[in-house]
């Protein structure tokens, strides 16, 4: 065997083992090295070199038409007597040959996807694959022209790559490679090129801390499905890193990539400190919802447990949480207030940990009182109102009236001069906390006034006072709470003593009318008007004046004994004028 043919051999067996990117089927390549071991001698010895034919590259995409033009592009006239083939193991197997301008088809594999173009110049190559990647060759004898080879190669994006993340988690403690993602790229060719990123960054492969494994899988299509894993030692500041990969591959347009999504790997560690969390965070006061948890710098958190100070002993105790080792306070209450701790125990390592102790205080405010209880006092007295109440904070206290909200004053005291009637009422006194927004309690309170009834009559010269609440009955209550009070025992007395004069005065007038009637005095049933005239040492006048706020209850105690009623609304004064 001669020099070049030993060449040819040599070159043929690398094509085999190297392809454009390595793993590929190399058909392509040793076709390309039997044409270069065809060209460049014709294995006689003694015969002269000829030179190297430069294949023309086409490149075309899986899926489209490949257009192989026989000799230059500056080539003309009809081309009438055209023989095509394929390269393969150093034979030219014929595929299609062109005679006066018409085309023949070979049998074959290309027998259905060849077609003429541009006057037989051009052969058309329909629905590329992989498979079609090989040389070919062009004669023409008519025109004469050199043989004209064509090297194609075929390029197809691979899908959008899928990444799957370790979803059982690392432990940084454990020093060696494990896995931590896989990436997936299906249905390219030629094989991509796979990156790996943590946070942005390209990882190289480092010894006893990042190694990359990729393999392929050939499609019975002829594409490639490329798989590649990251083996990675990762350590505590892992824990919130993102992967993701990337498939960097080429198209005859150009280079292209296609990037997966980001994925974080579970990453366990011991714990080094436990503390105590309070939520909501700032000032508490009773009623809110709180929530007492336990957090460590560890992953996955450990079993907690949460104690209070016992007030009396000072020691810590236990304090029942839910299933999640969460303490909820719902309502929080004064009581809740103290100190808590967070207990830890990590159940890989059985490292117990105490975190420091957290005051938690619940503001409050107790019940509000007011004193007097029940305040009473006659219309013009004076009379003051104060308010008492105990809170872990400064109080500040202040005075409305229930039903319309009119802010009266402030401070504890509320001082009440020179009553009125309509001062009667209830009242409230609100003790609320400045420094604690919402936190407030109120106290209502009624106040009765009385009013003085004076009477004149002629055969008495006395004065009898009637007192008459205008308010009644008392009503207490802290925030909603009321009380009824009934009226003292002492005013229903004056009231059936101011009766018995009204009816005595009745019973009078009545008399005083039958005696001028039976004398003739009166013209009862006659027409005119007649004036009743007395002696004048007998006249007097007798007036009598009511003035009341009472309830209807009351006011029925008022009426004649006869059972007269008064009309609706005729509550205020009356005047009953008698002259003789």
């Amino acid at each position: 065997m001669g020099l070049p043919r030993l060449v040819c051999v040599f070159l043929l067996a690398a094509c085999c083992c190297c392809r454009r990117t390595t793993g590929q089927d190399g058909a392509a390549g040793a076709d390309k090295a039997a044409w270069a071991c065809s060209s460049s001698s014709s294995g006689v010895p003694g015969e002269e070199k000829q030179p190297a034919l430069t294949p023309e590259l086409v490149e075309v995409e899986v899926g489209s038409t490949a257009f192989l033009k026989c000799g230059t592009l500056h080539s003309s006239g009809n081309f009438s007597h055209v023989d095509w083939f394929l390269i393969h193991k150093e034979r030219q197997i014929p595929i299609f040959r062109v005679r006066q301008g018409l085309g023949q088809k070979e049998p074959g594999e290309y027998e259905h996807r060849l077609s003429l173009q541009d006057s037989g110049a051009t052969l058309a190559l329909s629905q590329v694959t992989p498979h079609d990647e090989r040389m070919f060759l062009c004669k023409s004898k008519r025109p004469r022209l050199q043989d004209h080879y064509f090297e194609l190669q075929v390029y197809k994006a691979p899908e959008e790559p899928t990444i799957q993340a370790n979803a059982v988690g690392i432990h940084v403690d454990r020093q060696e490679l494990r896995e931590v993602a896989t990436c997936v790229g299906r249905n390219g060719y030629p094989i991509p090129q796979v990156i790996w990123y943590k946070n942005g960054r390209p990882l190289q492969e480092e010894e006893n801390r990042v190694q990359i494994q990729s393999s392929q899988i050939v499609e019975s299509s002829g594409l490639y499905t490329l798989q590649s894993v990251l083996n990675a030692q990762l350590v505590k500041e892992d824990k919130d890193a993102q992967f993701y990969c990337e498939l960097s591959y080429r198209l005859p347009s150009g280079n292209r990539m296609k990037e997966s999504k980001e994925v974080t790997v579970p990453v366990f560690y011991p714990a080094e400190k436990v503390w105590v969390e309070v939520e909501p965070v700032g000032l508490l006061k009773e009623g809110d919802h709180v929530k007492i948890r336990c957090l460590t710098d560890g992953n996955p958190q450990p079993d907690f447990t949460i104690n209070k100070q016992n007030s009396n002993t000072g020691e810590m105790e236990e304090v029942t949480t839910d299933e999640n080792g969460i303490l909820s306070l719902e309502p929080a209450q004064k009581q809740h207030s103290g100190l808590y701790q967070c207990q830890s125990l990590d159940l890989e390592t059985m490292i117990t940990l105490l975190s420091d102790t957290q005051e938690l205080l619940v503001n409050y405010v107790s019940d509000v009182r007011v004193n007097p209880t029940a305040p009473e006092a006659q219309e013009g007295d004076s009379l003051t109102l104060t308010c008492e109440a105990e809170s872990n904070q400064d109080l500040e206290f202040e005075w409305l009236r229930d039903k319309t909200g009119q802010l009266l004053g402030k401070g504890p005291v509320l001082p009440l001069n020179n009553l009125k009637r309509e001062a009667g009422g209830q009242y409230l006194c609100m003790a609320s906390v400045p420094n604690v927004p919402g936190l407030n309690r109120t106290q209502l309170v009624s106040v009765g006034i009385f009013v003085t009834l004076t009477t004149l009559t002629p055969d008495f010269s006395q004065t009898t006072g009637l007192s008459i609440s205008t308010v009644s009955p008392h009503t207490r209550a802290n925030s909603t709470s009321t009380e009824k009070k009934l009226p003292p025992p002492e005013s229903k007395g004056v009231v059936i003593v101011a009766v018995i004069v009204c009816i005595l005065v009745l019973a009078v007038l009545g008399a005083t009318l039958y005696f001028f009637y039976k004398k003739g005095k009166l013209p009862c049933g006659r027409s005119g008007k007649q004036e009743i005239t007395m002696p004048p040492t007998r006249k007097s006048e007798f007036v009598v004046e009511v003035k009341s706020d009472k309830l209807p209850e009351e006011m029925a105690l008022l009426q004649g004994s006869n059972g007269d009623k008064r009309a609706p609304g005729d509550q205020g004064e009356k005047y009953i004028d008698l002259r003789h």
